[in-house]
């Protein structure tokens, strides 16, 4: 069996790493950015933070700042749209999936127009052509966006999440700049570090994970476990917010070259029918979708187990090791103050089964390491709910 790994060609990090900006610029020959970014970036300043580096070098740039929190296929449009029309010739995109996302589908359609219709972008997608050159600069710790070949866009007329795969679309240039999430509120720092924490899990437990994507997950899980919550409670720890910068873009370089599993495919829908904040919605999943999969994979949750700080685990029996697992998923999820049930973040129980086949039909789905259905799916719901 062929295993392939995928990366980004270079990538930077550390508080202030921004600096380099203007020189790979003038290096790579770009002359006018898109600069992708949210409203709330712009409103609260974070974005001025790597304006002022263009600024400061003479970079021109037109700003596209019409971004959902789960973006969708008008988004997008808007997007090419404003491509076109600005005369640029790369993108610099800085925000959290949302906006990396979305400046991916804008990259890939504009130099593979035959897909303008965004729908044909599900799934595994047969571009030819690499995106328009992106430089990505996440501002939260969990979606790793930056460094994966993914990307998911809302299709609001199906009301379903597309989860996009797609080789052609990686940053040319990811800067991982820890000060650029300084001054992330504690509920999203909480909801996009255990983004992060799934995504490690999953990546650990999926069924194409192999010796390179496990040397990646199980280091995310254990820097995820000893930064979080001191990111959460203490925000100025420069420490914490670094350590969660790296974990989560070690976490992408796992799963973005493996897959995930059933927690995201459950989380989708979630985002699609009710907007819920993609983190938040995989921070509730977890716990109940680790305690359905440890059927025929527990000798791994022991390892899980390890990487989270549990003393003792290697004397434990694995229904103990299992059992240790989740209860550190779930004590760190209460100690960054993550709701239990999904009642508590406005899912109606009428609308369960609808969600249990959307989830099922999800191309993550396909990854998890225990067969599913849509029935487990639902009971996994009701049990979550």
């Amino acid at each position: 069996m062929a295993h392939r790994i995928i990366l980004n060609e270079t990538s930077y990090f550390g508080p202030g790493s921004r600096s380099v900006l203007p020189d790979e610029i003038k290096r790579r020959g770009f002359a006018k950015a898109l600069f992708v970014t949210d409203k709330e970036l712009l409103k609260f300043g974070v974005a001025q933070k790597v304006l002022s580096v263009l600024d400061a070098a003479g970079v021109p740039y037109a700003v596209f700042d019409d971004i959902k929190q789960n973006p969708t296929i008008a988004n997008v449009n808007a997007g090419i749209t404003a491509f076109k029309a600005s005369g640029a010739d790369f993108i610099v995109t800085v925000g959290g999936g949302s906006s990396i996302d979305t400046a991916k589908a804008i990259g890939i359609v504009i130099n593979n127009p035959e897909f303008a219709d965004i729908t044909s972008l599900e799934g595994v997608a047969p571009t030819r052509k690499r995106s328009v050159p992106i430089i990505a600069l996440p501002t939260t710790a969990g979606t790793a966006a930056e460094v994966t070949i993914n990307y998911v866009i809302t299709d609001e007329k199906a009301v379903k999440k597309m989860v996009c795969v797609d080789p052609n679309d990686i940053p040319v240039l990811s800067i991982v700049d820890a000060e650029l999430m300084y001054s992330m509120p504690k509920g999203l720092t909480a909801a996009t570090g255990m983004d992060a924490l799934t995504h490690a899990i999953e990546c650990y437990i999926t069924r194409a994970a192999w010796t390179m994507s496990d040397m990646f997950a199980l280091q995310a899980i254990s820097m995820i476990s000893a930064n979080l919550a001191e990111a959460v409670n203490n925000p100025t720890s420069s420490s914490a917010r670094n350590g969660m910068a790296v974990a989560q873009y070690i976490a992408g370089m796992g799963f973005s070259n493996v897959g995930l599993g059933i927690v995201h495919s459950m989380a989708h829908p979630l985002g699609a029918f009710y907007d819920t904040p993609h983190g938040i919605a995989n921070a509730v999943l977890l716990p109940y979708v680790l305690e359905y999969n440890a059927v025929g994979s527990a000798p791994r949750y022991r390892d899980i187990a390890r990487a989270m700080g549990v003393p003792g685990v290697d004397g434990m029996t694995e229904a103990a090791a299992v059992a240790a697992a989740i209860n550190s998923v779930k004590a760190l999820s209460k100690a960054v103050g993550i709701p239990e049930k999904l009642r508590d973040i406005g899912v109606k129980e009428a609308d369960l089964p609808r969600l249990a086949v959307a989830a099922f039909g999800d191309v993550c789905t396909g990854g998890n390491p225990r067969i599913t259905s849509v029935p487990d799916i639902l009971e996994i719901y009701k049990k979550a709910f």
